[in-house]
């Protein structure tokens, strides 16, 4: 009777131990507040997955409490952190070729971005992020404008003299060939750094505006309207080897939340321009509008300078920009 009752024990013990050797907790990384956009997209995906009830759950470290907002692309690839949303030319140390994911001029509103990311254009930069061991769950472009301590900015003479953050190497290019001082950092550190001085304009994601208050620092905004000459790549990202690692169930599960968190990415993008325009509005700070020949002329100037310096820099970088301007 005793033996029988210790095997019955190591049975359920080893159904036990064959349940819980399936249960996963995946850490997500970003760099945003809990009332961004891109942290309601993550937090959908970690409701879903919980609600599919497949033995997955994703923690979420938000406001780079985890790792610095620059500094989680290559830890991803290196399997010490699971998931993240990321403005992917952050990584375009490692990859120069996800520079062009921050192109001026490149993305004409937000159905057309949705376009690029199901393009052969984007299939390229997946297979790049492949080599890296990185996968993309969810697609997503975010436009932005500018922001001036004390003037407002539309077109290239505006910036002349300026000390600016743009917040990747093709927008700093541009910007340089303007006239503008460039000063590199992350969207989570403008607030402080105009405050100080040490900026004197900016420019990033609508989202990333409000989030970071930046309204209380500034005297003019340039949102983007019927032009907007600042569109960005912010997916949230995966280890791709990790994501293999797991059950076909935990895959399905994890596929069907970031296919719907997608859907909300894009409907939710198209809000923030105009949310943002009134959030700087009602703070009463003057909002500016970048005409068609204001953006004519920026994208002229970046033909000579950021597109330029890409196809210069980057192996097949002519048709990479080729395949992103031949989606219509």
């Amino acid at each position: 009777m005793k033996t029988k009752f210790l095997t019955t024990v190591a049975v359920l013990a080893g159904l036990t131990f064959g349940a819980a050797a399936h249960a996963e907790t995946l850490r997500l990384s970003h760099q945003w507040s809990a009332t961004d956009v891109r942290n309601k997209v993550a937090q959908m995906i970690a409701d879903d997955v919980a609600a599919a009830d497949v033995d997955l759950e994703i923690q979420i470290f938000g406001s780079s409490s985890l790792f610095k907002a620059r500094e989680q692309y290559r830890p991803l690839s290196r399997g010490q952190l699971d998931m993240t949303v990321l403005p992917l030319s952050y990584a375009g140390g490692q990859q120069p070729a996800f520079n062009l994911t921050l192109m001026p001029g490149l993305v004409k509103n937000h159905d057309h971005a949705a376009r690029l990311s199901e393009s052969p254009f984007m299939a390229a930069l997946e297979e790049e992020m492949a080599d890296d061991d990185v996968m993309v769950l969810v697609h997503g472009y975010l436009a932005g404008g500018f922001v001036g301590k004390d003037k407002c900015i539309t077109a290239p003479e505006d910036v002349a003299g300026l000390q600016i953050r743009a917040a990747g190497k093709s927008f700093e290019q541009m910007l340089a060939g303007a006239g503008a001082s460039i000063a590199s950092m992350a969207s989570s550190e403008l607030y402080n750094a105009i405050q100080i001085g040490v900026l004197t304009a900016a420019n990033t994601s609508s989202s990333s505006f409000v989030s970071y208050r930046i309204y209380e620092q500034v005297s003019c905004y340039t949102p983007a309207g019927d032009v907007a000459l600042w569109f960005m790549y912010q997916p949230v990202l995966m280890n791709k080897a990790k994501f293999e690692s797991l059950t076909a169930e935990q895959q399905a599960a994890l596929l069907a939340a970031s296919a719907k968190a997608e859907v909300f990415y894009l409907e939710e993008a198209k809000k923030e321009d105009a949310a943002s325009e009134q959030v700087f509005r009602d703070a009463g700070v003057e909002i500016a509008q970048m005409s068609v020949e204001d953006f004519s002329a920026w994208r002229a100037l970046a033909q000579e300078t950021s597109y330029k310096s890409f196809v210069e820099e980057v192996p097949d970088g002519q048709a990479l920009l080729d395949m992103a301007f031949a989606v219509d």
